[in-house]
């Protein structure tokens, strides 16, 4: 029987010490066939805390990207999927502030962060917008995925440079990378990322791996939002920490992908050495194909 894609999931969301949540997120796990074909969707927005609308964007932000994406053909990539969706989205909270009071005064409008996940096979999809963050925690440690798009002004002030609903198109960061069972991928708000550093992120990860207790997932997130509030966190806070449990069977489709990522061989010339052999002599060359007599450099 062929394995399929499992994962373990945990999720936290708190207003912390503000009297309203801004923050959404979300994860959709679904049944075959589309858990093959689309695979596992996870979705975290922060909407801006000038706005007392915002709140209704990161709701729409997430909730549509994990009712549309599964709407999106099958012959689609999930980078070309995921980018419909977000650019339709993007356009509804551009108009929403458009046809309001706030159509001057953006700060006060329908904008929200945004950043997801899509786990799909045996590769991760990364989407980013905004200020919120995705890490990745493997054999190699703990990673940070994503770049923050705010601009510093002073110790005092910033502001976010990139967001759905600022204008009325997006630019969305995109990137992919193979994932292992036991991988851990963690998306946060500023709400906990300004407040606990990425060692002590880590450290908190690392218990769970060693101890194998994959089913405190949620524990592990309120735990890291009592730290974030301990450390002087006014903001929201919000989490989701998703382990890959289990891999399905690798896919035609990644093993080209993975093909076409090796670096092409050196021109091959006798006497050489290359991968274990030692290469003899040429038989035949033509500029289709090239056979060589190569010895065992063991036996």
């Amino acid at each position: 029987m062929s394995k399929v894609l499992s994962v373990s999931l945990g999720q936290y969301s708190d207003a912390g010490l503000k009297s309203i949540n801004q923050d959404c997120q979300g994860v959709f796990v679904p049944n075959e066939p589309l858990l093959t074909s689309k695979g596992i969707a996870i979705a975290i927005a922060d909407g801006i805390s000038s706005s007392n609308v915002s709140q209704v964007a990161s709701a729409m932000s997430v909730s549509s990207f994990l009712d549309d994406y599964y709407c999106t053909s099958d012959s689609w990539s999930v980078k070309n999927s995921v980018h419909k969706v977000l650019s339709a989205t993007n356009s509804w909270l551009f108009s929403q502030t458009h046809n309001s009071p706030h159509r001057y005064n953006k700060e006060k409008g329908y904008i929200c962060t945004f950043s997801g996940v899509v786990l799909k096979s045996r590769t991760a999809h990364i989407f980013h917008c905004g200020d919120a963050r995705i890490y990745h925690f493997s054999d190699n440690g703990l990673e940070c995925l994503t770049q923050d798009h705010r601009h510093n002004v002073s110790a005092q002030s910033s502001y976010l440079t990139r967001a759905l609903g600022i204008h009325n198109s997006v630019d969305i960061d995109y990137s992919s990378r193979s994932i292992q069972e036991g991988d851990c991928f963690l998306l946060c708000t500023d709400g906990i990322h300004e407040f606990i550093s990425g060692q002590r992120l880590s450290q908190h990860l690392q218990e769970i791996e060693t101890s194998d207790q994959t089913d405190n997932l949620d524990n592990l997130a309120q735990i890291f939002a009592t730290e974030a509030l301990k450390a002087g966190s006014k903001d929201n806070i919000s989490l989701q920490i998703i382990r890959v449990e289990q891999l399905p069977d690798i896919s035609a489709n990644e093993i080209s992908q993975a093909v076409n990522q090796l670096p092409l061989p050196p021109k091959i010339e006798p006497r050489m050495d290359f991968d274990g052999y030692r290469i003899v002599r040429s038989i035949y060359i033509s500029s289709r194909s090239h056979v060589y007599l190569a010895e065992d450099s063991a036996t």
